[in-house]
């Protein structure tokens, strides 16, 4: 038995919270997960898991196991992020995770020059709304729009504009609005953006010479629940969006979109590449984190 082998199945099996999902972050069959993590128990001679049909949970020699290999496994990942480090070239699969509109909007534009610079590593990237627990999918980095996430590292790397906006052919049928309420008052369409993870719709915030105002009971015919498909709305006069000016610049620039309420657009959102902690002394970690950071400040 591959006793380091099996140490880490059995921690992405705790991480992971199930065979399947640790399988799937491995990328071999559930069968051969469950064949390691027997042998490792046949060889430390006490149950680490317990099973049925349906889930699995830690046992107290588990959990005891798990916190003790853990520590051990980060300082052997650490060790050889080191002599990567002092080879000057990082290699292997690197798995970033980002939104929709940020990856085919800022990441991918500029991709070709990171890969050019760093050709023995190969960029896996996860692209989706929903908010993935880097942990468990085993994920290297991911960018986020929030640091609240006490179990992982968190970087700030820019802030990224709002703009409200719509298609010509939409404001010449329902109008300009002058003022935020005008929205409501006038029941002009809004296309809502709702969070996949919980499914509760982002709010239109307004902001101007300190005035704040958080709109309510707007119509919303149509809501979506990822970047791009927003986008595709606004372009096709389904309705008024609020979003990330980097997302419409191109197409107000073409006459396609136009924005309205421009000294009314509220903070800049700060945007933070987040990563576990296992990943900290990680070389192609870092200089991704380097290099997206320059990336965001050049992006408004």
């Amino acid at each position: 038995m591959d006793h380091l082998q099996a140490i880490r199945i059995f921690a992405r099996v705790v991480e992971t919270g199930g065979f399947g999902r640790a399988a799937l972050s491995l990328n071999m069959p559930n069968t051969t997960v469950s064949k390691w993590i027997r042998s490792l128990e046949e060889h430390l001679g006490v149950k680490l898991l317990e099973r049925n049909t349906r889930t699995i949970s830690v046992t107290t020699d588990g959990a005891a196991y798990y916190e003790r290999t853990r520590h051990l496994l980060m300082e052997l990942d650490d060790i050889e992020a080191t002599l990567g480090r002092s080879q000057g070239s990082p290699k292997g699969a690197l798995r970033v995770d980002a939104g929709g509109s940020t990856a085919s909007g800022i990441i991918i534009p500029q991709l070709p020059a990171f890969c050019e610079r760093y050709p023995d590593i190969q960029v896996q990237l996860s692209v989706t709304d929903r908010t993935l627990d880097l942990i468990a999918a085993n994920i290297d980095c991911g960018i986020r729009s929030s640091a609240s996430d006490p179990a992982l590292v968190t970087r700030e790397i820019g802030a990224l504009s709002w703009t409200t906006c719509a298609s010509p052919g939409y404001l010449a049928k329902h109008g300009v609005p002058e003022h935020p309420h005008q929205i409501v008052e006038r029941a002009m369409p809004v296309v809502g953006y709702f969070s996949a993870n919980t499914g509760l719709p982002q709010p239109l915030e307004f902001h101007r010479d300190g005035e704040k105002l958080v709109l309510e009971n707007t119509r919303n015919n149509v809501m979506v629940s990822e970047s791009n498909a927003h986008l595709a709305t606004a372009l096709n006069g389904l309705g008024l969006i609020h979003t990330m000016d980097f997302m419409v610049r191109p197409f107000i620039e073409k006459g396609l979109l136009v924005p309205v309420l421009m000294s009314w657009r509220p903070e800049p959102l700060t945007v933070y590449v987040a990563y576990p902690p296992s990943r900290r002394f990680s070389t192609k970690v870092r200089v991704f984190v380097d290099w997206v950071a320059n990336v965001f400040q050049e992006t408004h």
